[in-house]
């Protein structure tokens, strides 16, 4: 690009587990606390800011269709500068830095306030046809709208039948799904023991009954105990003969949020402003909806010919593991070696809080880089309806 497209320091909540400690915040609420937090450790003043830009997938709040607009105004982001809430599902968070990115390009902004937010505690259940009337005695189930998004009702198919479709595809066994899964409960664990997360986080302050504030900052969903005998014994809930797919090497439902400010080198430069790293290219692909999760590869090809390097050049690789086997099926069709490869544990771990992965990874991909005194790297998810995005960047 003819411009350099620049991240500046960004931080994330800590991921709260399903129905844990953050169920009581709202994808708004997390998405502003992380902004501000953003804005903060970039020493960005909210006036600066022309756009903001947020991802989320499952609106489960009252305000969740303000919910974009709602995090600008929150961080302090001038009425008059507007917002927008997109959703390119698990990409989510991604596409939003994306689109910062090109309102950069066509001098439509000169900061962009990105990120993504998701509460998928917050889900509610609905009754669909309530408004028109349901006849006496009429069956009137509810729909469970966090389940009804982990479905492709194109294919019919849930999110974990693709992963047991890959599974198949790729000869990837329960057992090596596992010791994925296992290999990265460790690495979550270390990377938190070595406080290695601490750059990524800002705490989030929640009030008890008794009106007692504690400053949440963990990643409630790692299983500190997780071993391989306990990992096996899990069964496969979603295909019956043969399935390979547990709850133990799938992502984790979650909640939490991530926000980054996206500029131009010149205009950090201007401000006196020390980037984080240089988005280089992005790209985006679709795949068969089936086997959804193959989708970072296409991805990855493209943005890397589009940055004009080779995989090979990558320092560190982030791919989002929806499951270990997608996940591990994308290792072996790109020939990813493992010492390079996320690095700190990922989502079977960490979590999965839907629109706000894509912000995280880009986010801790370059943190990671910096920190190893490395330069390249890719951070990619899969995409429920068959797509993939991926992100090249450079660490400054």
């Amino acid at each position: 690009m003819a411009t350099d497209i620049v991240l500046l320091e960004g931080v994330r909540t800590g991921f709260g587990a399903f129905g844990g400690s953050l169920k009581e915040q709202s994808a708004t609420d997390l998405g502003a606390l992380a902004a501000k937090g953003a804005l903060e450790r970039a020493h960005i003043d909210p006036a600066w800011i022309d756009h903001t830009v947020f991802g989320n997938v499952i609106q489960t709040s009252a305000d969740a269709i303000y919910l974009a607009r709602h995090i600008g105004l929150k961080s302090g982001v001038p009425i008059e500068k507007p917002a927008v809430t997109l959703n390119r599902l698990c990409g989510s968070g991604q596409e939003a830095i994306v689109m910062g990115a090109r309102l950069l390009l066509t001098g439509e902004a000169n900061f962009v306030l990105t990120g993504g937010a998701e509460s998928m505690s917050q889900a509610p259940h609905v009754v669909r046809g309530a408004r028109w009337g349901i006849g006496f005695g009429a069956n009137t189930p509810f729909e469970d709208m966090l389940w009804t998004a982990l479905i492709d009702s194109y294919t019919g198919q849930p999110m974990a039948i693709t992963a047991e479709n890959l599974a198949e595809q790729y000869h990837v066994t329960r057992e090596e799904q596992d010791q994925f899964a296992l290999r990265d409960q460790q690495l979550a664990k270390q990377a938190w023991e070595a406080g290695r997360m601490k750059d990524e986080i800002v705490p989030v302050p929640l009030k008890d009954r008794k009106g007692n504030v504690t400053a949440y900052a963990k990643d409630e969903a790692i299983r500190l105990d997780a071993t391989i005998e306990g990992l096996a014994k899990l069964p496969a809930r979603f295909k019956k003969e043969g399935g390979t797919v547990t709850a133990g090497n799938a992502s984790g439902i979650v909640d939490g949020a991530a926000a980054v400010v996206v500029t131009t080198l010149a205009n950090a430069q201007a401000r006196g402003l020390k980037p984080l790293g240089r988005l280089i290219a992005w790209g985006v692909a679709g795949v068969d909806p089936k086997v959804m999760g193959i989708g970072p590869v296409p991805a990855i090809r493209i943005a890397l010919n589009k940055a004009g390097l080779s995989l090979d050049q990558m320092d560190l690789i982030e791919i989002n593991e929806a499951f270990a086997a997608q996940v591990l099926a994308c290792v072996k069709e790109l020939g990813i070696a493992m010492d390079k490869f996320n690095v700190n544990g990922g989502a079977i771990a960490i979590g999965h809080p839907l629109g706000a992965t894509g912000a995280w990874l880009t986010l801790r991909l370059l943190y990671e880089l910096r920190r190893r005194g490395k330069r390249y790297g890719v951070a990619s998810m899969c995409i429920g309806g068959g797509q993939g995005i991926a992100a090249v960047v450079e660490a400054l």
